[in-house]
């Protein structure tokens, strides 16, 4: 069974690793400066081993953002993602955000919407 906790704070080592796995990105975070700044970031364990990852960043007021949602491949397709993301949702309202936003690809549509986001136009500029 997996299972949520909100504001683990995982090792650096851990985080990473799930990383590589979700993503194949072997660039490592430092994520340990990332979750100091956040609003939120919820994990997902089966048998204390991370699983999942969603990212709550925020402006410091009313706009909230969801960021490196992730979900090993090897459990990925059980819901683990869309609760994730509903625990971030509702963690970010009781914590006073008032806007929750988030980026995604089109393949990750279906997701979002259905954990209540509608779809709006953005911009996005690379700087480096």
């Amino acid at each position: 069974m997996v299972m949520l906790r909100v504001d683990p704070f995982p090792s650096e080592e851990e985080v990473n690793l799930l990383w590589v796995h979700a993503w194949g990105s072997p660039v490592r975070k430092d994520f340990a400066n990332l979750l100091a700044r956040s609003l939120a970031h919820i994990g997902a364990y089966a048998d204390d081993r991370l699983v999942g990852f969603v990212n709550v960043a925020w402006d410091g007021g009313d706009h909230a953002f969801i960021l490196d949602t992730c979900v090993d491949p090897r459990v990925q397709r059980q819901g683990i993602a869309t609760r994730m993301v509903i625990e971030a949702t509702n963690v970010a309202r009781k914590r006073g955000a008032t806007w929750l936003h988030v980026d995604f690809e089109p393949h990750l549509t279906s997701l979002y919407r259905n954990c209540g986001f509608r779809h709006t136009e953005a911009g996005l500029i690379k700087l480096n």
